[in-house]
């Protein structure tokens, strides 16, 4: 498995410290964050998920903990909009360059507005997919909230 993706490339860019994990990625589990976590051995609040959407039809982006769901309403009005659903996988693939289950908030083809949860600044590193099936980044919240020019809000229920 490659450790350089968009994902690193563009963490490396922007000069933050991050590390990278690999685990065996079950194309089968039902929630993907949760199943990574558990591969790699560490709390599923740590490993954030990255979520695409659409705001009032427009595309953004949620990071929200793997064992949370998010809030359409708190996601749509910390983005200024009235609502939000989720973007179809094919639309997603496309717009961000990466396969479902391996789709990163950095390095995407298209920069789009991004709500990273504020459970994440609970802790020193979150993890983040890494821009693969089965790589995990793991980052400072900061560090991540401001090379993607996002802030840190409640987004989930």
């Amino acid at each position: 498995m490659s450790k350089s993706t968009p994902a690193t490339r563009f963490a490396l860019e922007a000069g933050v410290p991050f590390t990278v994990a690999n685990y065996d990625y079950d194309p089968n589990a039902e929630r993907v964050g949760l199943q990574a976590a558990e591969a790699m051995g560490v709390q599923a609040c740590e490993v954030f998920k990255t979520l695409m959407v659409e705001i009032d039809g427009k595309p953004a982006c949620a990071i929200v903990p793997s064992d949370r769901e998010v809030d359409m309403k708190k996601l749509a009005a910390a983005l200024g909009g009235k609502s939000a659903r989720m973007m179809k996988p094919a639309d997603a693939e496309r717009l961000t360059g990466y396969k479902v289950g391996g789709i990163s908030p950095l390095g995407q083809r298209k920069a789009v507005p991004v709500v990273l949860d504020e459970l994440a600044v609970l802790y020193d590193g979150i993890f983040i997919n890494g821009g693969q099936r089965g790589l995990q980044i793991r980052i400072a919240p900061d560090d991540l909230a401001r090379i993607l020019n996002c802030e840190a809000t409640d987004i989930v229920r």
